[in-house]
């Protein structure tokens, strides 16, 4: 179990930027394997998912509640988006984000990383996959530039 924490928070530290690992990973997590393989699968604290490990890359998908661990002090994380405030409920709700209504993006994401998206107060409104680089996103004004895969309204 030891062994495996420290190994899932490494893949977090990797993925969303130094210290995210110990932030979305505390002591008390619950580790689920697959019955399949005996890989780790599921993370899961207090009976909420906060994120799956993908079998294809080693990565993890992150839930809403993932998000907002990172999202609580992400001044080292490299996963984020800011979006426009006025479109906030449209992607709260589910909507891709597109590259005019974005007001900042880390310049570390590239395409296919999975990225949280913020609004201006700091608030998580999504979670999904960057089709865009960081700096494409900041540069581009049409077309769009994270796909959600789940908003925070949506229900589950």
């Amino acid at each position: 179990m030891e062994n495996a924490l420290k190994r899932i928070r490494s893949v977090a530290d990797y993925q969303f930027g130094k210290g995210s690992g110990l932030r979305l990973l505390p002591e008390n997590v619950e580790i689920l394997h697959s019955k399949k393989t005996g890989r780790i699968r599921y993370v899961y604290l207090d009976g909420k998912r906060l994120a799956t490990l993908r079998p294809t890359d080693g990565l993890f998908s992150l839930s809403i509640e993932g998000a907002r661990r990172i999202a609580e002090s992400a001044d080292s994380a490299k996963c984020f988006v800011t979006v426009q405030n006025d479109v906030s409920q449209f992607i709260a709700k589910g909507g891709d984000v597109f590259a005019v209504h974005i007001v900042s993006a880390d310049s570390e994401i590239r395409s296919k990383d999975e990225v949280v998206v913020v609004d201006e107060r700091n608030k998580v409104l999504a979670i999904g996959r960057a089709v865009l680089s960081g700096d494409e996103m900041m540069a581009f004004k049409t077309g769009v530039a994270v796909k959600v895969r789940r908003g925070c309204m949506k229900e589950s």
